[in-house]
This record gives C-alpha cells, sequence and structure tokens, in this order.
C-alpha cells in the first residue's frame, strides 16, 4: 500500500495537527527545511545525505555522468509537471500517440512507462487490501458451514491456512480502527464552522482560544483541537477565513485516508478489478494488459517520489531530487489506493527491466503475499540483469522480523542471507538528532540496509505543486536517487557494489531508537548500516574499491582535470 502519513492524527482520543513548537517558520516559506535532506553531516549536523558533495568529488576525478533511468513503481507520475518533465524517460523507439506498439515490445504507446492497473474501461483507483482479498477467497474454505470439510482442507492447506488466519486478524482490526478514524473525522468537519464561531472574528492565537468557555462536550472538544493548532506557525495568528480553510484541508486530507478504508478497502463485496483492468487476475503468466495512463486517478504519492529521485528547481522553487543530474524517471503504475497486487508488481519490474531501468524504487508493501514466488522470480530476473531494487521498510512503527512486510527479500526471515544480492531496504530517518528514526519507521538490524531521510521531505506533488510527505516511502527514492548518481559516473558498478559503498559508509549513531524493545534499542541496533547514508562517502568508498574506467575516460582524464579552473568550484561552493 502506498501510504501517506497524514497530517491528521490521534492524541488522547483528539485530533492533532501541530507541527512541533520549535519549528519558527512557515514550512512553505522555509528554504531550508525544504531541502535539508541534501545536507552535509559533517558540516551541518543534520543527517543528510550530502549530496552536492558527491557531485562535486565525482566531477574532481574527471567523470562524467551517462543517464540511468530509474522505474518508479508506484501510483502514477505527472510527467509534465514543471519540476519532473525535463528528467522523464522517453521511450526512444516509441511514436507518441500513434495507437502502434512501434518496438514491438507488447505495450502500445508506452512512451514515459506503463500502467499495469488500468485497463480499456479506465483506471484503478482505490482497490481492496490483501488481507481483504485473502479472507474473501479462503473464508469459505477454511470456515465454511462445514466443520469436516474445514478441518480438512486446513490440514491439506497450512501455508495458505495460516496467511488467512493471520489476514483475518488483521482486516478484524483494521476495518475497525478505518471505520472509527471515518466516524471521529467527519464529526470534526462537522464542527469547523462552530470552532470558527468560537474564534468570535479574532485571530487564532493560544490566548484567543483559552479564553473561550466551552459549555458542551462538543465545545470543549472543538476547543482542544483550536488549542492545538493554535502552536502550529503556519496558521497561528491566522484570521478566522483561513483558520476555516486550514481545518478544511486538514479534515479533507484525514478523510480522503480513512474513507475509501471504511468503505472500500476493508469491504468484502468491493473488487474494481474485472471491470476496469479485465484481465484474469488468477493468471500469472498474463502480461500484457493495462494502458498507458501515466498519471492515473491519483499521482500524489508517485510524482512525490518521482520528485524526490530526480525533480529539479525550476521558477522560485528549490526543491531538487538526489539524482536531479543523473536519473530519467519511468513511470511504472502499479499501487492503487489500497494493496498493489503481486501480478502487477512482478510485470511492472519485468517491463521496467526490458525497457532498460538500472534502479527500481518501490515504496510500498504489504503484510501477506499470495503470489510471493511470482514477485521473488521477478527479483530474480532483475539481479540476472544487474538492475538494483529499493525497497521503503513500511511504516507500521515494527520489527520486520517479527512482522514481515512483503514484498521482502528473505524467503525466510530466519535465513542468514537474502535470497538475492540486488535489494536495498530502507527506513526513515529525521532531522532531529535525538529522536532520528522516524516514530514511524520499521526497522531490523538484518532486514534493513540503510536509514535515509524520509521526514519533513519537501516535493512535487500534481497540478505543478509541491508538498511535504513523510513515510518510509520518501526514504526509499533518497536511496534510489542516490544509487543514480553512483552508477551515471561508475556505470561499471554492480548492484551489490552499490549497496556495500552505502552500506559501509552510512553515518552512524548511537542514539536511542525508541523502538518497543528494551533490547538493541539504539539507531546503530536497528539496520545493518547502523546509520543514514552519506552519498559523498558512499562515491569515494565506490571510486577507491570498484571504480574500472574506460579507455576514453582514461585519456581523457587528466585534461578533463586541467579544464576545471578554481574561481568556478569557488562560485560553485558560494552557491551552495
Amino acid at each position: 500500500m502506498k501510504k501517506i502519513l497524514i497530517a491528521a492524527a490521534f492524541l488522547s482520543g483528539v485530533a492533532s495537527f501541530a507541527q512541533s513548537a520549535d519549528v519558527a517558520l512557515d514550512p512553505m516559506k522555509d528554504k531550508d527545511l525544504m531541502t535539508w535532506y541534501h545536507k552535509d553531516f559533517s558540516s551541518s549536523n543534520t543527517y543528510g545525505v550530502n549530496t552536492q558533495n558527491a557531485y562535486k568529488y565525482l566531477e574532481s576525478k574527471g567523470l562524467k555522468p551517462k543517464t540511468v533511468v530509474v522505474g518508479v513503481l508506484d501510483s502514477g507520475v505527472e510527467v509534465d509537471h514543471p519540476g519532473l518533465i525535463k528528467n522523464m524517460w522517453k521511450n526512444p523507439n516509441e511514436v507518441p500517440n500513434n495507437g502502434k506498439d512501434d518496438d514491438g515490445n507488447g505495450y502500445i504507446d508506452d512512451v514515459h512507462g506503463w500502467n499495469f492497473i488500468g485497463g480499456k474501461n479506465g483506471d484503478i483507483d482505490v482497490d481492496n487490501m490483501e488481507v481483504t482479498r485473502v479472507v474473501k477467497k479462503y473464508q469459505s474454505v477454511f470456515e465454511g458451514p462445514n466443520s469436516t470439510t474445514n478441518k480438512a482442507n486446513q490440514a491439506k492447506m497450512p501455508e495458505e491456512f495460516a496467511m488467512y488466519m493471520k489476514s483475518k486478524e488483521i482486516f478484524t482490526k483494521k476495518s475497525i480502527e478505518a471505520k472509527q478514524g471515518y466516524e471521529t473525522y467527519s464529526r470534526i468537519q462537522k464542527m469547523i464552522p462552530d470552532m470558527v464561531k468560537m474564534l468570535n472574528g479574532q485571530n487564532l492565537t493560544p490566548e484567543v482560544v483559552a479564553a473561550i468557555r466551552p459549555a458542551t462536550q462538543e465545545q470543549a472538544m472543538a476547543a482542544s483541537v483550536l488549542g492545538q493548532i493554535a502552536q502550529d506557525p503556519s496558521v497561528k495568528g491566522k484570521s478566522p477565513v483561513d483558520v476555516q480553510k486550514f481545518l478544511e484541508s486538514q479534515m479533507k486530507e484525514a478523510l480522503d485516508y480513512y474513507t475509501p478504508q471504511a468503505t472500500q478497502q476493508y469491504n468484502l463485496d468491493f473488487d474494481p478489478r474485472a471491470s476496469v483492468v479485465g484481465d484474469n487476475y488468477e493468471d500469472y503468466t498474463q502480461k500484457y494488459y493495462g494502458n498507458n495512463h501515466y498519471e492515473g486517478p491519483d499521482a500524489q504519492h508517485g510524482t512525490h517520489v518521482a520528485g524526490i529521485i530526480a525533480g529539479y528547481p525550476q521558477g522560485t522553487e528549490t526543491q531538487y531530487g538526489v539524482g536531479y543530474k543523473t536519473a530519467k524517471i519511468m513511470t511504472v503504475r502499479t499501487v492503487p489506493n489500497g494493496d498493489e497486487r503481486d501480478k502487477d508488481v512482478a510485470n511492472a519490474i519485468r517491463y521496467a527491466v526490458d525497457n532498460g531501468a538500472k534502479i527500481l524504487n518501490m515504496s510500498f508493501g504489504k503484510p501477506v503475499s499470495p503470489g510471493k514466488s511470482v514477485v521473488w522470480d521477478a527479483f530474480k530476473y532483475a539481479q540476472t540483469k544487474g538492475v538494483l531494487l529499493v525497497k521503503a521498510a513500511g511504516n507500521e512503527n515494527e520489527n520486520i522480523f517479527e512482522n514481515v512486510y512483503y514484498p521482502t527479500n528473505f524467503k525466510e526471515v530466519a535465513d542468514a542471507k537474502p535470497f538475492i544480492n540486488n535489494m536495498l531496504v530502507v527506513g526513515a530517518s529525521t532531522n532531529n538528532n535525538e529522536f532520528l528514526r522516524a516514530d514511524f519507521s520499521n526497522y531490523n538490524q538484518k532486514m534493513v540496509n540503510v536509514f535515509a531521510p524520509g521526514d519533513k521531505i519537501y516535493s512535487t506533488v500534481p497540478d505543478g505543486k509541491y508538498e511535504y510527505l513523510q513515510g518510509t516511502s520518501m526514504a526509499s527514492p533518497v536511496v534510489a536517487g542516490a544509487g543514480s548518481v553512483l552508477l551515471a559516473y561508475m556505470p561499471n558498478l554492480k548492484p551489490e557494489q552499490i549497496i556495500e559503498s552505502l552500506v559501509k559508509t552510512s553515518n552512524k549513531s548511537s542514539v536511542n531508537a525508541m523502538i518497543n524493545s528494551n533490547t538493541n534499542n539504539r539507531f546503530d541496533l536497528i539496520s545493518e548500516a547502523g546509520g543514514v547514508i552519506d552519498v559523498r562517502k558512499a562515491a569515494e568508498y565506490a571510486f577507491t574499491n570498484f571504480y574500472k574506467p574506460t579507455a576514453s575516460v582514461t585519456a581523457t582524464k587528466a585534461q578533463t582535470v586541467k579544464k576545471t579552473p578554481k574561481k568556478a568550484v569557488k562560485k560553485v561552493i558560494k552557491r551552495k
């Protein structure tokens, strides 16, 4: 599931939207916050990934970048976003919009990629969760009216029965939470006019809220919400009209999150697949379905991910991706508002690999995977083609050794090593050194390779706009972008060498990891690297240990270095 951590959250039973009190500026005006994840830890004491110094180091070696195609397997991408359009991949062998499969790859007009969750009847927006699909499929098999048949099926299909029981437990819990969330935020949404009236024409400040005297329980809840948002610098001091707009925006975000869950994702009777996509979903060998609707109904998540990898400054915007000089985005729409399907994931991987992507970003995951073997086969296919896979660790605040987050590169959690050597699993870090692990991020010393910035990440979203989002979904593309930097300047690098370079050079920290355990509760013990990636250090490690120059580079290296004037270097430093 493409999980966006909404700004609204439960706090002692009351909605809270306030940012931390130490944020002095409106985040939408804070240029430093917008680009914090690029910072150099050694000079700023902020665990950024040291983007610009990585470029400077590689260019100082006389290296010239070659474009790296990065496949974004996600909800879709706004391909004409002004901060992305120049860095979108274009299929060189496809003539746009002529209705023909010019390159003979089986996909018509796939200029910027493909959409595996669409068809001739449109595109999937909301889909159900995998646990919903599993419960629906196996409920009658394992808990039908005949107890004797049930027991026989349970004995005959132990793996499926275990998956069913796990899915049933999650389905029951999550469906209740979804309904409660929907009801709570619907209630708060209805209270917005009364909250505005309670301000009595005054601007929102803590003092104004403190003077409110609620007469009912409903008014007390409204005053509590106002008190919390009065701490947010982007709202504090605003007029009642602006406060109303803010609350309406927040409630829309919350209800956009909970309404599909309450009404569709955990609804056993909801299944849009057959009517929209039109494939035989149970046939995992089927590859040629979908359409070329790159954006789809809701491309917020995928567009944000793409910007973190390859966005570039434009107009007055300062946002840029880690691989803004090196990456081109191939969009492969795979993830609905709900859980991705294993068949689509496997086909998306193969499509991206076959069409030239060398790095794939996968910011999605789920607790059960009926078709995991098909996905694992696609992983192995990517490995044979030298393609790096980068995957989000998940946002459940869980140890993924105890709670598996599919797709995984371990066949069994007890295995000493992954069954492939081309996959990086990424946890999310913050710009707060005391609370370095993002409180939502999954973790495990063996099964999570590295951490990367994934909190307060500013990037591209549809309609040419920009927003802050958070999640391991944002940390994963930071690493994918980093991989593109290393591979662009050193094309001979193998996926396992990129992984080693990033893991061994991460900036470590022994701060409390704030996990739900008293054992190994340190940041350096919750991932293989024990720290946050540093692209500059990784570049030097890769150059020193793995780089093999081509004949042309060897011949021109000295000349290239001589042509770099000192003044130009100084100017770059000043601009930073």
